[in-house]
């Protein structure tokens, strides 16, 4: 790992890119990752699955950073999807119809992992819905078949595998899958918003769990290709 002044607080630089989150999803991979579709739900008008509709909307891409709340970040990743604001505007708001005071996200994944940010924040221009990293489609290990690009937050705010997509009014429908001291509402790295504790106290306890939980996703995906590639030689 490398330190670079210019990082966010905290934070240090490292030169690849692993597969990362919550322990207990290590072995949990998306029960589809060739299907791109969206689902879009909660306090709505009307409930919708979006598909060839999302693939119609302006393609961007997009370099960017992605900090992982345990310290950790990698630099300029090229990103390549559609943005969230587009999304919202092209198809949800006419189609879907949110509520005007359904003004908190909710997004799933394929993994059973879900997040929750502000729709403020998920309207901001940087923010994707990407299904390509570095010119190829996203890999099982980052996102397969679409993931939400945040830059401005952690993380873990950056859905993999999406699936869904929810607008409510509270957070009646939300549940984090993990410790809830680890869940900030918005989680922004530019105010170091890592969870409910305070930041000081968690850049202490996050960095020494970084290595076994590298190890264990690696362990796990190793172990699911592998696994992948039994069941295709049967087939």
């Amino acid at each position: 790992m490398t330190e670079a002044r210019d990082l966010p607080p905290g934070q240090t630089e490292i030169q690849d890119f692993p597969r990362f989150g919550w322990g207990a999803l290590a072995f949990r991979f998306p029960t589809d990752p060739r299907r791109l579709e969206i689902t879009v739900g909660g306090d709505v008008g009307e409930s919708l699955a979006v598909c060839d509709e999302l693939v119609a909307l302006q393609r961007v891409e997009q370099v960017s950073d992605l900090h992982c709340v345990t310290t950790w970040t990698k630099r300029s990743i090229r990103w390549s999807g559609f943005r969230f604001r587009d999304f919202y505007e092209t198809l949800v708001a006419p189609r879907a119809m949110p509520h005007a005071d359904a003004n908190l996200v909710v997004l799933r994944g394929q993994d059973g992992y879900a997040g929750r940010l502000p729709l403020a924040s998920l309207l901001a221009p940087d923010v994707l819905l990407a299904d390509r990293l570095d010119d190829r489609p996203l890999s099982i290990a980052h996102g397969a078949p679409l993931r939400l690009v945040a830059p401005a937050h952690y993380g873990y705010k950056n859905i993999k595998h999406l699936r869904s997509v929810e607008f409510w009014r509270d957070a009646r429908a939300y549940r984090f899958v993990g410790p809830s001291f680890m869940d900030h509402p918005t989680a922004r790295v530019e105010f170091e918003e890592r969870g409910n504790l305070p930041a000081g106290l968690l850049r202490r306890i996050y960095p020494p769990l970084v290595p076994p939980i590298r190890w264990l996703f690696r362990f796990a995906l190793e172990r699911h290709q592998r696994r992948a590639v039994r069941s295709e030689s049967n087939s």
